[in-house]
């Protein structure tokens, strides 16, 4: 009897090891892929798609309009922007967008550029899509005309549901936060240089529990940036969100 007992267990063993193999144990069930997060953070970066980059573009026109126009200290600026994609594009976009600026001065001179942002809108890219509202706050230092680039510091936040066209059962709920430090836009070329920030992509599946995913992001100044995800590398196309795992 102890014989049976014990082959009885060494195959529920053996077919415990073999459903690991498999990725068919609880402890594997599949949720939220790496790659996937990567898509939804490159969301949260890209032009097209009302990312980090496309507020930076924003923060900083206004700030070379302050520097043009030669703004008084403490103007405070509104400003509602609707976006949506070209026909045809590849990526389908739709974003309402309200901006304040407000001019901040040290001795009397214009030091930075104060920037809040909420917004709202949603995105339909080749491996996600989204629904979305969120905010940002950047500060733009680099008003005076003899600097030739500007540079934000600030956060940006995105929360909405989503939608994997990698692997349809995973649609639920995801947040992303970006802190960036030190992000440079040369003046001239309006482009971004270099600069870094921290990310996080977090949410849930339902059915399938919660995911999070932390990582870096480093900007490039070639138009892309370097996002490290979890120990994962990819190389984020800045106008269009498209990713490439390094």
């Amino acid at each position: 009897m102890k014989k049976i007992q014990l082959s009885f267990i060494a195959m529920l063993l053996l077919g415990a090891v073999a459903c690991q193999k498999n990725g068919s144990s609880p402890s594997m069930s599949s949720n939220v892929s790496n790659a996937e997060a990567a898509d939804i953070a490159a969301g949260s970066i890209s032009r097209n798609s009302n990312g980090v980059a496309n507020v930076s573009d924003d923060a900083t026109a206004n700030a070379s309009l302050v520097v043009s126009t030669h703004t008084a200290c403490g103007t405070i600026r509104s400003d509602t922007i609707s976006r949506k994609s070209p026909a045809g594009s590849p990526v389908t976009y739709s974003y309402n967008l309200t901006y304040n600026f407000t001019v901040n001065c040290s001795n009397n001179v214009p030091d930075n550029l104060a920037s809040s942002l909420i917004y709202s809108g949603s995105f339909s890219g080749p491996h996600v899509s989204s629904s979305n509202s969120g905010s940002s706050i950047f500060t733009v230092t680099g008003l005076l005309p003899a600097a030739t680039t500007f540079v934000l510091n600030g956060e940006y936040k995105r929360a909405g549901t989503f939608q994997s066209k990698i692997d349809t059962t995973n649609h639920g709920n995801s947040n992303v936060d970006i802190v960036v430090t030190a992000l440079t836009v040369t003046k001239s070329t309006h482009t971004i240089a270099s600069g870094n920030a921290s990310i996080s992509v977090t949410g849930s599946v339902p059915k399938k529990g919660s995911f999070s995913y932390t990582g870096t992001l480093v900007f490039n100044g070639d138009g892309t940036a370097t996002l490290t995800l979890n120990g994962t590398v990819y190389t984020i196309n800045l106008a269009d969100g498209t990713r490439i795992r390094v």
